[in-house]
């Protein structure tokens, strides 16, 4: 499974989380034993706790010698000694045999302390021993069963030894209250360790499993990232940005919040769970079908709610998908949506998508919000069978009070355990779902990558790159209609090379397949006579400064974006790799420019590309200048002052080609002119690549390339082609004067 592929990379903090749980599993295990020993042995016996007292009576002295083996007594010699006023008192050394002390005391208290009625039958075996007819060992058995203690309960049995020896301490005088008091003090005190130390635990717990959840959140986030930013075009389209969204948000949030409940309460749920079954094995086996009863329970009513709910899960996260591409369309649409009086008919949609959602999401919390109150009625009729089978196995004597709350305690904990690891099965599959989707981002294979023997250093003129169209044919994916077809020409070195041609003639293909966002389906596009398939991606595009159709700014300063940086909150960032914008329509490519220069170190490039552009008297005008703040999408600046800050991103590069994807359609015809100007003084020996609409963007273009539904129908210069090209002829009778037409320059 996925959730465990992903911690099966961080052994060293599972293996640590789990040990901290054991021993977090110890302390909360022993807190109902010493709840028990608080009742059975600080209230019932009087906080006694050993058979062999502190203080002892003659009495009683003289019957441990008549009745213990030669080896006893002389135990007893060492570990009391007589306090010269017929008390003997406990020593050192006893204290340190205790263990052997009780083993030979218990049987003689009992023997020492026996009800009035059944005393005269102890004086008659003790007379027996005296005068050597019977043995000790003998004796002891015999009263011991005259007693009732034989063959009973191990509990009942050292309650009644314990009973005997606070009937002792008070014989010899000391305060049983006394001895209470202490005893509850102590085991109270140390209840409150442990449970200081079970907090301590949980806290450790808590703390590793939050941060292994939000390593793994990370590590997922950045290679789903360095994923999405190799994608080509077509890759993210196969998705939808949309869902790429929600598997990089909602569905990692979904994973990192599993792992932490996977690590701090379904791992700690088999621990105590066997712990628990541990314990109840040694408090009583008799009450043990009542757990397996509730356990029953806990498990049919999760199995049902799971096939009702593990479905919708599926669900949910396409509507999650549906919901984020219905708004993102929106926002993003909000002009036209407004424009053209919409708004009702967006609402109406997001209501629809939102709606499902809601549906769904209710579904799974009412089933979910069912499952906690039937376990807890599950957990109570369990406790109430215990305590009404458990009362007459008090009453008869074979077990004690607190042990029975001990048993209790035990039975909570074995049916919590098994309805922590019962929700287990709802929130996987959740999980489970989300990491599907992660891996489907992660395992997809990039139509556009390098080439296993691409080559290395294809590119080492410093000259205007040679860019050459060789029988290109090209379809979209999921398009039946191809968008090139069997296109030939060639861009010359330090030429000026124009496209233009119909809307959906494939103008912005061209640069697209230059730029290798997509991959030509025939035929092949070399840039210095070498196919770009067979170079790094890395290196094709270091050669080339692109300008994208629709021209994106990042956040940030003016600086950086023509600089190439992406400013976050906290500083520039490197640009994404060169994928394509997710808005731009299927002619379109995005907007990667590689690897850029820094804005603070070399803002006189900066400078001089933003006036080649026809930008640096608006940037200048600007309150802060070239550091003035730039909105997300450029949404603080005019579309044209956004398309040229975008040509001047371009040229603040060393591209030895130049593509302009219809880079000019925003500007007036005055700063259009005055661009190719600057463009030809100052960028002289560069490759230039220009899409257009307007012919007069491309009228002193050394070779322009004319396309009429993919394919090459003319090429030559403006006046061969008015001669020569039916298209291009009526593409600029619609277009130009008749002065322009007669080859005047336009400027």
């Amino acid at each position: 499974m996925k959730l465990f592929s992903y911690l099966s990379r961080h052994r060293i903090a599972v293996l640590l989380i789990f040990a901290l749980l054991v021993g977090q599993a110890i302390c909360d295990l022993a807190l109902p034993r010493f709840t028990s020993d608080l009742v059975d042995v600080g209230i019932v016996q009087s906080g006694v706790e050993h058979a062999a007292p502190e203080a002892l009576t003659a009495d009683s002295r003289e019957l441990a010698d008549v009745l213990l083996s030669p080896d006893e007594r002389a135990l007893l010699d060492r570990a009391y000694r007589a306090d010269g006023q017929g008390v003997y008192r406990l020593t050192d050394e006893g204290r340190a045999e205790r263990a052997a002390l009780d083993d030979a005391l218990g049987p003689v208290l009992m023997l020492a302390h026996a009800p009035a009625a059944q005393r005269q039958r102890v004086d008659q075996v003790v007379d027996q021993v005296r005068a050597g007819s019977l043995d000790a060992d003998r004796a002891r058995l015999m009263v011991r069963q005259d007693l009732g203690a034989s063959g009973a309960d191990p509990s009942i049995e050292r309650a009644a030894v314990l009973s005997a020896a606070g009937a002792e301490l008070q014989a010899a005088g000391v305060s049983l209250d006394d001895t209470r008091m202490a005893y509850l003090l102590r085991t109270g005190g140390v209840m409150m360790g442990f449970v200081l130390a079970s907090g301590a635990l949980s806290v450790l717990v808590g703390l590793v499993a939050a941060r292994t959840g939000a390593r793994i959140g990370h590590d997922l986030r950045q290679q789903l990232f360095e994923r999405v930013t190799a994608f080509s075009e077509a890759d993210v389209q196969s998705f939808s940005v949309a869902s790429l969204i929600t598997r990089g948000t909602n569905d990692i949030q979904q994973i990192q919040n599993m792992t932490v409940m996977l690590l701090r309460m379904v791992l700690y749920a088999p621990i105590l769970a066997v712990g628990g079954m541990i314990m109840v094995a040694r408090t009583d086996l008799s009450l043990s079908w009542i757990i397996g009863l509730a356990i029953a329970c806990v498990l049919a009513v999760g199995v049902v709610l799971m096939a009702l709910v593990v479905p919708r899960f599926k669900l949910m996260q396409k509507l999650i998908d549906r919901v984020n591409l219905v708004a993102r369309e929106m926002i993003t649409g909000l002009p036209v949506v407004r424009a053209f009086g919409r708004q009702g008919h967006e609402q109406a949609r997001f209501d629809e998508a939102s709606a499902a959602l809601m549906r769904t999401q209710l579904f799974t919390s009412r089933a979910l919000a069912f499952m906690m109150p039937t376990m807890m009625l599950v957990m109570s009729g369990a406790t109430v069978l215990i305590m009404a089978f458990g009362s007459e196995a008090v009453d008869a004597g074979s077990i004690q009070p607190g042990s029975l709350i001990a048993f209790i305690s035990y039975a909570m904990v074995i049916v919590m355990s098994f309805l922590m690891l019962g929700m287990l099965g709802f929130v996987l599959p959740r999980s489970q779902v989300a990491g599907t989707r992660i891996d489907e981002v992660l395992s997809h294979a990039v139509s556009v990558a390098d080439a296993p023997d691409a080559l290395a250093g294809a590119f080492c003129s410093q000259e205007g790159a040679r860019i050459e169209f060789r029988n290109v044919s090209f379809t979209y994916p999921d398009s039946d209609r191809p968008a090139l077809r069997d296109a030939s020409f060639v861009a010359e070195p330090g030429s000026t090379t124009a496209i233009i041609g119909s809307t959906g003639s494939g103008k912005s293909t061209v640069i697209s397949l230059i730029e290798r966002f997509y991959d030509v389906s025939e035929g092949a596009v070399l840039v210095d006579g070498v196919d770009v398939r067979r170079v790094r991606l890395s290196e094709l595009r270091a050669q080339l400064g692109y300008v994208p159709q629709r021209a994106y700014l990042f956040s940030g300063t003016m600086a950086s974006n023509i600089a190439g940086q992406v400013s976050g909150g906290d500083g520039p960032a490197p640009v994404p790799g060169p994928g394509p914008d997710p808005d731009l329509d299927a002619d379109s490519g995005g907007d990667g420019p590689g690897p850029a220069p820094d804005a603070a170190a070399d803002l006189p490039r900066v400078r001089e590309a933003a006036r080649i552009a026809q930008a640096h008297d608006f940037i200048q005008a600007r309150e802060g200048g070239y550091a003035s703040e730039v909105a997300q999408g450029g949404s603080n600046v005019s579309g044209g002052q956004r398309q040229r800050i975008a040509i001047a991103r371009a040229l603040a590069r060393d591209a030895r080609a130049l593509l302009f994807d219809d880079s000019f359609s925003a500007l007036d015809y005055r700063t259009d002119a005055a661009l190719r100007r600057a463009l030809a003084d100052r960028r002289a020996g560069v490759t230039l690549l220009i899409v257009a609409q307007r012919v007069a963007t491309v009228l002193n273009a050394d070779r322009i390339v004319v396309l009429d539904e993919g394919r090459v129908v003319g090429v030559g210069t403006h006046a061969q082609l008015m001669e020569d090209c039916q298209a291009y002829r009526e593409i600029a009778l619609s277009q130009l004067s008749a002065d322009e037409m007669r080859g005047g320059r336009h400027e």
